[in-house]
């Protein structure tokens, strides 16, 4: 997730640069020329910036996924 804490849904802020709204989704992305394939990597997204965030990996080919924070697994982040 963000922390490795284990931190709750409630707890987690949306990762867009100056952003302090709670996070509802979880951006998964991958950068495959620095993570291995099994590597999930995870922005957190408030429902402004969901859009933005998953963009600017897709465009990259980087955007694995978007998930609901509440479905992280200890293997993202």
């Amino acid at each position: 997730m963000t922390d490795g804490q284990g931190a709750r849904p409630d707890q987690m802020v949306c990762s867009a640069k100056g952003c302090r709204e709670p996070a509802q989704q979880a951006v998964v992305w991958n950068n495959p020329k620095l993570h291995t394939a099994d590597r999930r990597k995870v922005w957190l997204a408030c429902d402004a910036h969901r859009q933005s965030l998953a963009d600017f990996v897709g465009l990259r080919g980087f955007l694995i996924e978007v998930i609901p924070v509440g479905e992280l697994t200890a293997a993202d982040g």
